[in-house]
């Protein structure tokens, strides 16, 4: 099964590039738009500085686009954190804060370090079931967690946040969508969540120093409860803008880094995620065939019928040299070495993969 977008990377033929869980590439043409515009950028005979405003306008459209939201539901950041930190300080002070154990500590750490009440759940087989438990016992106002986990790749069940909502719809369901949104469809209106964050340099194909926030009106209404009624003056350089995006659009946002991310997202929307998911979990799921035989993936990660695009390989971190000397590129995470499969991948990278595991690790 080789894939037919290796070719828009610039990948050399004797690398496996199996590391997008840390960062992921960005396509040739990216590379090219990028070269060109921060040229333009920086002339003094175009007015691509003036127009800021428009630009960023242009991307937001483009992410609420892809994502199916308004255009007002989209707030551009500079990366998941700092959108993510800002939606802290706009919750309730009250908040009781349900969380999953050994999530992201970009998650984790800034609700905790705020002195936020809140409980935890594990990550395991019974994932739902452990969330629905924690949510009749200690009934939290808002749940916040990582839609796939970043060490083990363990992916909680879409379906199962929409019932979420529909039974408890005064929950604010918040979700870091980093390591998911760019590997299938998603509709943000439909989702169940009030609020998706993500980093684009991951699975969107979009490089460094961008990100954005999705914002459900419900969403809205818990973060900025006086909004429609707020008299706050405006400064008339801030003319347009509403005090929502006064706290998470602070400032200037870098054109060249969401440009990239708009080419990005305008890429997998000329291949078609639909397109590009179907053949990326095709491969995960041959993956997951190979790696378990092998037995080295968890128990969990076996067992989940949810499988993400991410493998935490159960070997000794001690391998990861061995790995890396044969131009598998990967990263320890955990008790074990980190793997991703993205559309730029294909059964060759696999293949090279249990070739030197195979006769260099399990020997």
């Amino acid at each position: 099964m080789q894939t037919p977008y290796k070719s828009y990377f610039d990948i050399p033929e004797d690398v496996s590039y199996l590391t997008t869980p840390g960062s992921g590439l960005i396509p040739i043409s990216s590379k090219e738009w990028r070269l060109k515009r921060d040229a333009d950028f920086f002339s003094t005979a175009t007015d691509l500085r003036e127009k800021q405003g428009e630009f960023n306008l242009a991307v937001k459209k483009s992410i609420g686009k892809f994502f199916t939201t308004a255009i007002h539901n989209v707030y551009n950041t500079a990366n998941f954190s700092t959108g993510f930190n800002a939606l802290l300080d706009r919750l309730p002070k009250d908040s009781k804060i349900l969380l999953f154990e050994g999530d992201y500590p970009s998650v984790n750490f800034p609700v905790i370090s705020r002195g936020f009440e809140h409980v935890t759940t594990p990550v395991d087989e019974k994932l739902e079931e452990h969330i629905m438990h924690a949510i009749k016992k200690h009934e939290p106002t808002v749940f916040i967690f990582s839609i796939v986990q970043y060490i083990s790749g363990i992916k909680i069940n879409l379906e199962f946040i929409k019932q979420l909502k529909e039974k408890f719809p005064e929950l604010l369901i918040i979700g870091d969508g980093t390591q998911f949104l760019g590997t299938e469809v998603f509709d943000f209106s439909q989702s169940g969540f009030d609020v998706v964050g993500a980093s684009g340099y991951k699975w969107l194909l979009g490089g460094y120093g961008n990100g954005f926030l999705l914002v459900s009106d419900y969403g809205k209404q818990i973060l900025f409860p006086n909004l429609d009624t707020q008299n706050v003056e405006i400064d008339k350089m801030w003319a347009g803008k509403g005090i929502d995006q006064l706290y998470f659009e602070p400032g200037h946002l870098d054109t060249l880094s969401h440009g990239t991310l708009q080419k990005g997202l305008e890429f997998l929307s000329e291949l078609g995620l639909e397109h590009t998911a179907a053949y990326t979990q095709q491969l995960v799921k041959l993956a997951k065939q190979e790696l378990g035989k092998r037995k080295i993936l968890t128990e969990v990660a076996i067992n989940r019928a949810e499988t993400s695009t991410i493998f935490n390989l159960q070997i000794d971190q001690g391998h990861f040299n061995i790995l890396m000397e044969n131009n598998i590129k990967c990263f320890p995470r955990g008790n074990g070495i980190r793997i991703g499969f993205h559309l730029y991948n294909d059964e060759t990278d696999l293949e090279k993969l249990l070739r030197i595991i195979d006769t260099k690790i399990l020997k």
